[in-house]
C-alpha cells in the first residue's frame, strides 16, 4: 500500500509540538509494517536541515494555480530517519516559508491552503497515485476537498482520505477567498460543506477535511466523545456527531527507538525495570547539570509548551507548591505568547537562588530527556487534551504522571488510589477539576507516597514502565482504518 502523509510538521526536521511526533512515528511504523511511505511537507526556512539526509531538487518547475495565475514552485526530496519526505518551496512574492517560523502568521489559512494545492498539483504532475492520502489538522484540512473536486476527475479517482484531528481548538477559520485561492467554487459555502457553523460568512478548513475525508480520526478515545458531546467541539459537534460512521478515537504512540531509556544516547546512564540503578544516577546528573543540591527530596517536572491549553497557571502553582512540600522543582517550556513567556521569565528571576528549583525557558530536546530520566514525577495539569505524549514519555522513564483527567491523559494514566483497573496497572496521580486545590489533591498523594510508602511508590514506577504505548498497536488500528476506506 502505497501511504502519502500530508502535514505540516514531522520530527525531528520540521517540529512544534506532538503532531512532528505522530506524522513521524506512525510513518516510521507503516514502514515497519512493509508500507511505502512518503511525507509531505512545506519547506520551512527555520527547519532543521542537520536532520534532513541527501536533500536535492526532484522537480525543479512545478506550476500551481492560484487564483488567476500561477506560483513557480521547486519540490525537493530528502529523507529524515529513512522516511522519504517530499518538501515544496514556492518562489512567490507572498514569500510563504521564508518567515523564521512555522505558525503564527496573519496569512497562516492563504500559506496552508497553497501548500495543500501544491502537493497534490506535484502528485499530478509526477504519476503519483497514493492508495491513501493521510492528513493532519486545519492545515491540510482542504487537501481532501480539492483532491475531490479537481483531480478524482483526472489521475487520482483512487485514492482515499484519512483526516486527523490533533487539536479542533485550532481550526483554520478563515474569509471565502480561500476558496477561489485554490481554485474552487463558491459552492463549497453550503451549511453541509466549508461554511463555518457560527460565522456564516467563514470558511472552515478543518470543517472541510472531515466532510470530504473518508475516515476521520483523532488521538484518543476520549477526547474523540468530548469533542462530540462537550464545548471542547469547539463549534463542530454537529459536524461531527453527522460524521459519527466514519469518526474513531486512535491513541497516539511514541517512537521506542527514539524514547527507550536502555538506549537514549541522550542520558549518560541506561537503565531497564530490571537494572533500575541509572535511574538514581541520572538524577543525580540532572541536579549536577541544573546546580540543584543534592538532597533527600523527589524531583517534580514540567516539560510542556507554555500556553492556556497546558494549564499555565496550574504549573505556576505546583511550583511553589512542590517547594512548600519538600519537594524539588524542574520546568522546561517554550511560551509562545509574550505575556507567558513574560511570566515564566519573572518567575525564573525570582527563583534563580532556590537550590531546589531551576526553570528552563525554552526548548532543549537533550535535556528533556535527561528530565524525563532524572525526575520522579511529571506534572501535567492541562484545560484539555487531546492526547499528550510527556505522559507516555514519562511512565516509559519511570516517571510518574500527575495529570488532570482529561482527553487522552485520562485514558492512559490511572490514578493510584482510586483507579478503576488492579494495582499492578496503576500508574500515576489524576484530578477532575480545574483548580489549585485539585492539582493539590494529586501533586500532595504523589510526594506523600513517595516519602512515606516508597516500596509503593516503586511499583508505581515498574508499572507505568511496562505499560506498551509504541505505535506498533496504534500503527495496527490504522492499517485497519486504510484497508477498510480503500474497501
Amino acid at each position: 500500500m502505497y501511504v502519502a502523509m500530508v502535514a505540516s510538521e514531522c520530527a525531528p526536521a520540521a517540529k512544534v509540538g506532538g503532531l512532528a511526533d505522530v506524522v513521524h512515528g506512525l510513518a516510521r511504523e507503516l514502514q515497519l509494517r512493509g508500507q511505502v511511505v512518503e511525507v509531505f511537507l512545506p519547506m520551512y526556512d527555520c527547519m532543521r536541515y542537520d536532520r534532513i539526509w541527501s536533500l536535492e531538487q526532484c522537480w525543479a518547475d512545478l506550476r500551481v494555480p492560484y487564483f488567476d495565475g500561477g506560483v513557480r514552485c521547486e519540490v525537493l526530496r530528502g529523507e529524515v530517519d529513512h522516511i522519504p519526505c517530499f518538501f515544496i518551496r514556492p518562489h512567490s512574492r507572498e514569500n510563504f516559508f521564508n518567515r523564521d517560523a512555522y505558525y503564527g502568521q496573519q496569512d497562516d489559512p492563504a500559506r496552508f491552503a497553497f501548500f495543500s494545492r501544491a502537493v497534490l498539483e506535484f502528485m499530478y504532475k509526477s504519476g503519483r497515485k497514493p492508495d491513501i492520502l493521510h492528513c493532519h489538522d486545519w492545515q491540510t484540512g482542504l487537501v481532501p476537498v480539492i483532491l475531490y473536486e479537481i483531480y478524482q476527475s483526472l489521475s487520482m479517482g483512487h485514492s482515499r482520505v484519512c483526516y486527523t484531528l490533533h487539536n479542533v481548538h485550532h481550526q483554520g477559520v478563515t474569509g471565502p477567498h480561500i476558496l477561489r485561492q485554490c481554485g474552487l467554487g463558491q459552492h463549497l459555502m453550503a451549511p453541509e460543506k466549508l461554511r463555518d457553523n457560527a460565522h456564516v460568512g467563514a470558511v472552515n478548513l478543518m470543517k472541510g477535511g472531515i466532510v470530504y475525508s473518508n475516515f476521520v480520526t483523532t488521538v484518543s478515545p476520549r477526547y474523540a466523545e468530548e469533542i462530540r458531546q462537550t464545548g471542547l467541539g469547539h463549534g463542530l459537534q454537529a459536524t461531527l456527531n453527522a460524521s459519527a460512521g466514519k469518526f474513531g478515537g486512535v491513541l497516539n504512540g511514541i517512537d521506542h527507538g527514539t524514547w527507550n531509556p536502555e538506549v537514549d544516547n541522550h542520558i549518560p546512564f541506561g537503565y531497564s525495570i530490571s537494572d533500575f540503578a541509572g535511574k538514581f544516577r541520572n538524577k543525580a546528573a540532572l541536579r549536577h547539570r541544573l546546580l540543584l543540591q543534592d538532597k533527600f527530596k523527589p524531583i517534580v517536572a514540567v516539560v510542556s509548551r507554555l500556553d492556556q491549553q497546558k494549564g499555565v497557571q496550574l504549573i505556576s502553582h505546583a511550583i511553589f507548591y512542590a517547594l512548600a512540600n519538600r519537594a524539588q522543582f524542574v520546568l522546561l517550556g517554550a511560551a509562545p505568547g509574550k505575556a507567558v513567556n513574560d511570566h515564566f521569565w519573572a518567575l525564573k528571576q525570582r527563583l534563580d537562588g532556590n537550590p531546589d528549583c531551576h526553570l528552563e525557558i525554552g526548548y532543549d530536546e537533550e535535556l528533556s530527556h535527561l528530565i524525563y530520566a532524572g525526575a520522579d514525577m511529571l506534572v501535567i495539569p492541562s484545560v484539555f487534551e487531546p492526547c499528550g505524549l510527556t505522559q507516555l514519555i514519562a511512565m516509559r522513564y519511570g516517571t510518574v504522571p500527575v495529570a488532570r483527567a482529561t482527553g487522552g491523559l485520562a485514558d492512559t494514566v490511572v490514578d493510584a488510589n482510586y483507579g478503576h483497573k488492579p494495582c499492578e496497572e496503576r500508574t500515576g496521580f489524576t484530578f477532575d477539576e480545574f483548580s489549585e486545590a485539585g492539582l493539590e489533591s494529586a501533586l500532595g498523594r504523589a510526594i506523600g507516597l513517595w516519602y512515606g510508602y516508597p516500596r509503593y511508590f516503586h511499583q508505581l514506577v515498574l508499572n507505568g514502565m511496562r505499560q506498551n504505548y509504541s505505535w506498533n498497536q496504534s500503527g495496527g488500528h490504522y492499517l485497519n482504518i486504510y484497508n477498510h476506506i480503500r474497501a
